[in-house]
């Protein structure tokens, strides 16, 4: 049913044994073995895009945003209710969700596409209408149809989310002195909906709304570590906003990556010392979304992030402004889009920061896609280009970071100190088989110049490359006398750099099965270096290092989650090389569901590595440079423990702590001597001139304590007081009034004033 404000929708769960109805607490989107209901709504029926709104027995919601016809978006939030009960004949489940929380084209008839699933988690089987095919590609496309809606009103939707957060910081100085700085802030995420199919948001200081801390981690590469998103305000709609360029296990990173807005001070490390920001505040941030009846997607993204300064006023930070456009249109009933992304960043320079910062980034990209042959088969590509400018020192700098590596001896690329401006592009196009029967597979070619830069506001690790690669997989959806279902993966890539130099081929295969008993195995093997290629970014700018063929393999298993106490462990490990690096590690995972509010989940990892070429470092002496590894011996620990207790399904407490330990020796320091020599001993001799190689000892230990309470005022009663005449022009004062069963206001008790109009607003 519905009406001008909410659609409702009333899910009988017949069971024949209602006492075996699972039903555990958790906090919102938190994954249990509990018997579930997801209702599906399609509501502009682009067969692309839509809304689950889940729900277990015992009442915890489950909501994400659907884009791509597939991709889930856990971090979307909706403001609906839902009650649910146990009975004599199973479950049920009532749904209010508001129209505000839908979008859809103006109009006076509406079809939405629907769909209705349910989890019977005893036996690990999912019910669902219409039937939902494995072998069909993509999820909303096979919705079905919720016909007869008339003329919707178009809702103004304002919702406000305020937080504030206090933080206490203890740091371990150079000197052995331990400081302590505590803070407190506070920020807010607004969202009005300016028409039915158009939303505006806006944030101040969302950094404040992250709610745990980003993983330890000790990076001894020369590339950016890349974390994934915490904040709700970039979350929420960033499907729009996607333009991936490089996808490695459901990791994907492209011209956006929202972590850029908040950054930690940029040359914190040039200026820094103690008392020196962290992070940096956003001003402000505000972004328009939406989807035209003509299914045009808009996505446009401002904000803008303050000056930050060290100990002698110095510049750290810029004050920088960000801007990211998407357009995306399809038609073919969602089979066929193009899109068109533009992304800008401008800075605030100084006589600080002017030479080591770009001042401005621009990128443009244009992708398209056709799904053809039944809708099993799409064919995809994209371009973009990226143009940077700034000082002759800043734009040199950015040739000799480790995206490009201008400097390198064989390179080719000429290193150029008196450019001010850096442009480049990418372009990438394949075909990929998304449905039908037991196989699927994709081919590409992708080619990415030296000079494209794109990590102002998007996230590239490197430049200069070319690659062809290829995935065949086999996927049995119909279960067999030992199996429930299984997926079996090949994978082979052939990489070089854009001079033509081989820089590497590998394989890997990947089987993962779930057995009749539930529990999950996994195993996979891979090659590297196969062949005569070479790696020329091992020496951080020096020349191309003949490379090293490596084996490895992995393998898991993870019991049945239905259990009390459920665990995974995994293990890894490469085999030895020609050059006597190799390395092994576990991951361990347990899962204790102490009663139906309290859960905890122990994690451990421990990783014991040898590697014979570890860079360390670059050095000069008399006009030579001395390129040199050493042989690293590391060791690794580090825990996660997280501890959940469940008061109501509206209100969780939360316990996280993760300690991180690692050392490392390094030993038998080198230098290059022949890097493209046959064998590999000839292209090392030894490099006494500094020493000590040294070594390290790194520890962190990081926590939160999270108590997460979602309250709505009710609305069958909204009291005010109103100054008012009556027709007759009668002063009548002050009057306590109400709504009545119409959801007009009137007067109490007589009924003799109506008000005529009201401002809402919707926690």
């Amino acid at each position: 049913m519905y009406d001008d404000r909410y659609l409702y929708v009333f899910v009988r769960a017949f069971d024949p044994h209602p006492d075996s109805v699972r039903a555990f607490l958790s906090r919102r989107d938190t994954w249990t073995t509990s018997d579930r209901i997801w209702v599906m709504i399609d509501s502009y029926h682009d067969r692309r895009t839509g809304y689950e709104f889940g729900v277990n027995a015992a009442g915890v919601k489950f909501d994400m945003a659907i884009d791509k016809d597939g991709d889930e978006d856990s971090s979307w939030d909706g403001v609906w209710d839902v009650v649910t009960k146990i009975d004599d004949k199973g479950w049920a489940a009532e749904y209010r969700i508001p129209l505000s929380q839908l979008r859809f084209p103006k109009s006076s008839d509406h079809t939405f596409g629907f769909a209705i699933w349910r989890d019977i988690a005893r036996t690990n089987v999912r019910v669902s209408w219409p039937l939902w095919r494995r072998t069909r590609p993509g999820m909303v496309s096979q919705f079905g149809e919720l016909s007869g809606i008339g003329t919707l009103a178009t809702p103004r939707r304002l919702e406000v989310t305020p937080y504030t957060v206090g933080k206490n910081l203890t740091d371990v100085r150079a000197n052995g002195t331990v400081g302590r700085s505590t803070s407190a802030t506070a920020g807010a995420d607004l969202k009005y909906g300016l028409t039915s199919n158009l939303t505006v948001d806006a944030t101040i200081n969302p950094d404040f709304g992250q709610v745990e801390a980003d993983p330890s981690e000790l990076n001894l590469t020369a590339f950016e570590t890349f974390f994934q998103e915490r904040r709700p305000f970039f979350l929420e709609g960033a499907g729009i906003f996607r333009y991936d360029l490089d996808c490695n296990d459901d990791k994907c990173s492209g011209l956006f990556y929202s972590r850029r807005l908040g950054r930690s001070p940029q040359l914190a490390g040039v200026y820094g010392g103690s008392g020196t920001k962290q992070s940096t505040n956003i001003i402000a941030a505000t972004k328009l979304t939406g989807r035209l009846a003509n299914g045009l997607s808009i996505g446009v993204m401002d904000a803008a992030t303050e000056r930050v300064t060290g100990p002698a006023n110095q510049t750290v930070e810029p004050q920088t402004n960000y801007f990211v456009g998407r357009l995306k249109q399809e038609w073919n009933k969602g089979n066929s889009g193009v899109g068109l992304m533009l992304t800008a960043t401008n800075r605030a320079l100084d006589n600080w920061s002017r030479d080591y910062l770009r001042s401005a980034s621009y990128a443009l990209g244009v992708d398209a896609r056709h799904r053809f042959g039944g809708n099993n088969y799409e064919v995809s590509g994209y371009l973009a280009a990226s143009d940077v400018e700034g000082s002759r020192a800043a734009i040199t700098g950015t040739q000799l970071a480790s995206t490009h590596y201008y400097q390198r001896p064989d390179g080719g690329l000429g290193l150029d100190t008196t450019r001010t401006s850096l442009g480049g592009y990418t372009v990438q196009a394949g075909i990929n088989k998304v449905g039908g029967g037991v196989t699927r597979f994709w081919t590409g070619f992708k080619r990415t110049s030296a000079g494209f830069e794109i990590n102002d506001l998007g996230f590239l690790s490197r430049a200069d490359q070319q690659s062809y690669n290829n995935w065949v997989g086999l996927q049995y959806n119909t279960p067999s006398s030992w199996y429930r279902r299984a997926f079996v993966n090949f994978n082979q890539w052939t990489q070089w750099n854009t001079g033509g130099l081989l820089t590497g081929i590998g394989g890997n295969i990947n089987a993962h099965a779930q057995f009749t008993n539930q529990w999950w195995g996994h195993v996979g093997y891979n090659l590297n270096g196969v062949g005569t290629t070479y790696d020329d970014r091992s020496a951080r700018g020096g020349p191309a290092v003949r490379a090293l063929f490596n084996r490895s393999f992995w393998a898991g298993v993870e019991s049945d989650r239905r259990w009390r106490v459920s665990s995974g462990a995994f293990v890894n490990a490469m085999f030895k090389n020609v050059a006597g690096s190799w390395n092994y590690g576990v991951d361990q995972n347990t899962r204790i569901r102490v009663s139906s509010r309290l859960e905890a989940n122990l994690g451990a990892s421990f990783r014991r590595a040898v590697n014979a070429n570890q860079w360390n470092g670059n050095f000069t002496t008399a006009g030579t440079t001395h390129y040199t590894f050493a042989q690293l011996d590391q060791t690794l620990t580090s825990l996660t423990t997280r501890l959940d207790f469940t008061a109501t399904p509206t209100l969780s407490l939360q316990l996280y702590a993760s300690p991180f330990i690692t050392s490392g020796r390094y030993s038998n320091w080198r230098e290059l001597a022949n890097p493209r020599a046959d064998e590999y001993r000839d292209r090392y001799t030894a490099y006494t001139a500094q020493g000590d190689p040294g070594g390290f000892n790194f520890k962190q230990f990081r926590s939160n304590t999270v108590v997460r309470w979602e309250y709505r005022p009710g609305s069958t009663l909204f009291l005010v007081w109103a100054q008012g005449r009556t027709e007759d022009g009668v002063d009548r004062g002050t009057f306590d009034v109400s709504r009545d069963a119409n959801n007009l206001f009137r007067v109490r008790p007589d009924n003799t004033f109506l008000i005529k109009s009201s401002y809402w607003l919707n926690w």
